[in-house]
């Protein structure tokens, strides 16, 4: 931090050296974004919370485009078919926007369109899990004496 005596401005820099890779490209062929990595389309749809487990899942073949396994730096563009497994819900979805950075939920939204033979399964699902509860779903940690016994009677 520095001081001026009083009554005098202290220069500032307005201005910062010329850099060639900071350049914005001045193309005018290329007014929208066409494609985009699709570990970072899966993020910015919000189908995973954070980009690397999106690259993760992509890894393991959790996320097929076209029907294929593939990597995390394949570009995806408008029309792709995607199916995404994030470990609790899967989805067979349209790409029909394209994003690199992650927006708001009803931004994210417009970025695909769900089958309808995708929607019929996760709404078959949630009511499956509706009606069937998992009985250790409500025991937190270790389950007591009085769990395990409750647990028994209700098996039997």
């Amino acid at each position: 931090m520095s001081f001026a005596a009083p009554g005098h401005q202290v220069q500032r820099r307005t201005h910062r050296a010329a850099n060639p890779y900071n350049q914005v490209s001045t193309n005018s062929n290329k007014t929208t974004m066409d494609t985009t990595r699709i570990d970072k389309w899966c993020w910015a749809a919000r189908f995973f919370k954070t980009r690397s487990l999106a690259t993760d899942a992509i890894d393991r073949g959790r996320v097929r485009l076209n029907g294929e396994s593939t990597k995390p730096s394949h570009n995806v563009k408008a029309g792709d078919a995607l199916k995404i497994d994030n470990g609790s819900t899967e989805w067979e979805v349209v790409v029909t926007g394209i994003a690199d950075k992650r927006g708001s939920a009803a931004v994210a939204a417009t970025l695909y369109s769900e089958t309808e033979e995708s929607m019929r399964r996760r709404d078959a699902e949630a009511e499956r899990h509706r009606l069937f509860r998992e009985p250790a779903s409500e025991i937190k940690g270790r389950p007591t004496k009085r769990d395990r016994r409750l647990l028994d009677r209700s098996s039997s």
